[in-house]
């Protein structure tokens, strides 16, 4: 049997090994498959099931046309064709998609030619959402759901694939077009959460399978090393981050904010920042580039003491899982598919705010977040108490209440310092959070409490 897999890359990256180790494994059973990608280097252990196609140029120039145009995934037309004159005498019995977005791909011309060809199995392993969306990967942080009917309207035609105009709505019709009415399709998705998505699509007339990407465990194990000494990190507690590219939505803010709410005795190390990101980071965080080695990465999970993920778009998640089975505890937030990831694999999910990853931090450590050592001290002592870990937030007024009621749960005390105030509602909100209120007994503030203890 013939399989061929195309991704925009082989052997580096999440999805790149996910192709390489499934091309491997038809190899070890006696078939022939090949890996034909786009973009990026190759290891020396997967070569052998490589095939490179296109150019540098063809990149460069289809993310012009998407930045120009707002059309990711319909320029690389002769790259293309000569993937699908090759694809042609190659002749595979099944064809297995991966990513197909990615500067790389003409995807109406690959469409075309799989609907020529009605006796081949054809398999999709879908990593985000761009297949059924007029634009982005993602849209939990967008809270958008155009995508059930018809993209018209985009808010985020800046983010990946950036582009300077908008063009959801054609690309929504052309892409719906495309990838529907394939004879012998199965999607797979590599969590329920997505799959539960992919249902509410157009690909709903598809079988979709859920499948969970696996890792090699001969690699990803507990693994020593010498990163502590290395980075001058001995005797800290050492909280880790790992990302193909740091975004606000994989919570790179999230771990900058994090950075000021914790004491000297942490450290917070990311690994796959950019030369620029790591030189803008604050003397807290130690930056490390991207790794292709998966060694090193393992020996970077095993050295850490907690593996935070507070990413707030996931379709799966490796990296959490990779950090769990080399031995490190896992923290990733609600409302992806990392939450399922955990559930399986073990692990903690938390609310998805950086005050929620500070308590768990603190209480993986057998730590409170706010304590103190005179139960009879004045409420100024939360100010003036220079031990650690007291942290006192100041935050720019928000407008949403559903953030501001994450807020009060995350404290751990509400101190109300009000001089002056007929009934303070702000009492109120934080006592039904659950959180402690400390304030003031003057006008009507001892009456807002549920226990009148000011």
């Amino acid at each position: 049997m013939k399989v061929l897999l195309i991704n925009h890359t082989c052997g580096i990256g999440s999805t790149g090994r996910i192709c390489a180790e499934i091309a491997q494994r038809y190899v070890s059973e006696g078939h022939e498959a090949i890996v034909a990608y786009g973009r990026g280097e190759v290891p020396e252990r997967y070569q052998a099931v490589a095939k490179h196609f296109g150019s540098n140029w063809n990149l460069y120039a289809h993310a012009l046309y998407t930045r120009l145009t707002d059309k990711h995934g319909f320029a690389s037309k002769r790259a293309t064709r000569e993937l699908l004159q090759w694809a042609e005498e190659y002749n595979p019995d099944v064809l297995w998609l991966h990513n197909i977005h990615g500067y790389y791909i003409n995807i109406e011309l690959l469409f075309d030619w799989i609907k020529s060809r009605p006796g081949m199995e054809v398999k999709w392993t879908l990593h985000d959402c761009w297949t059924f969306t007029g634009h982005c990967s993602h849209f939990t942080l967008a809270r958008c759901d155009q995508w059930k009917t018809h993209c018209k309207s985009c808010t985020q035609s800046r983010e990946y694939p950036a582009s300077l105009r908008d063009n959801c709505q054609e690309n929504f019709e052309r892409k719906r077009k495309a990838f529907t009415g394939v004879a012998n399709m199965t999607l797979i998705t590599p969590s329920q959460w997505l799959a539960d998505l992919v249902k509410q699509s157009f690909l709903a007339e598809y079988p979709v399978e859920v499948h969970y990407n696996t890792i090699d465990t001969n690699v990803f194990k507990p693994t020593p090393g010498n990163f502590r000494e290395r980075y001058h990190l001995e005797g800290k507690k050492i909280i880790l981050g790992v990302a193909n590219a740091w975004q606000e939505s994989k919570g790179l803010n999230d771990f900058l904010q994090l950075s000021t709410m914790l004491d000297d005795s942490y450290a917070i190390v990311l690994v796959g920042l950019t030369q620029r990101q790591i030189t803008a980071l604050p003397k807290q965080i130690t930056g490390i580039s991207r790794t292709a080695d998966a060694h090193e990465l393992a020996s970077l999970y095993s050295a850490a003491d907690i593996y935070a993920n507070p990413s707030r778009e996931e379709t799966f998640g490796m990296t959490t899982i990779e950090a769990t089975a080399c031995g490190t505890e896992a923290i990733v937030y609600k409302g992806t598919a990392c939450e399922e990831v955990v559930q399986t694999f073990g692990g903690q999910a938390i609310e998805p705010n950086v005050f929620a990853l500070k308590e768990a931090i603190l209480k993986h450590f057998g730590k409170r977040a706010i304590y103190n050592t005179n139960d009879n001290a004045p409420p100024h002592a939360l100010i003036t108490n220079k031990l650690k870990p007291y942290q006192i937030l100041f935050l720019p007024r928000t407008s949403s209440a559903s953030e501001l009621a994450e807020i009060y749960t995350a404290a751990d005390v509400f101190c109300n310092p009000t001089h002056e105030d007929n009934y303070p509602t702000t009492n109120l909100e934080a006592q039904a959070c659950g959180t402690w209120v400390i304030t003031y007994d003057v006008g009507g503030s001892r009456e807002t409490l549920y226990q009148h203890f000011t």
